[in-house]
């Protein structure tokens, strides 16, 4: 499992994506929610605003298991 640091209270789920080098682009984020099986503490989600807090395990197929920390 990786750690993804924010500086933030919060990440979007489409920011995160990017941080996580899941895409490379923000604008990738819709079709990749809608294609990739994602899981925010082991429940599907697919919204790309979906805020994500310190403590979140967020796993996506084909790219890993990641651990939301606060820097």
């Amino acid at each position: 499992m990786k750690n993804i640091e924010i500086r933030t209270e919060y990440i979007t789920l489409g920011q995160f994506l990017k941080l996580a080098d899941c895409i490379s682009t923000g604008g990738q984020a819709k079709m990749f929610l809608q294609e990739t099986d994602i899981r925010v503490n082991n429940e599907p989600e697919n919204r790309r605003g979906k805020k994500l807090v310190a403590g979140d395990i967020v796993t996506v197929e084909g790219c890993g298991t990641f651990k939301v920390v606060q820097a």
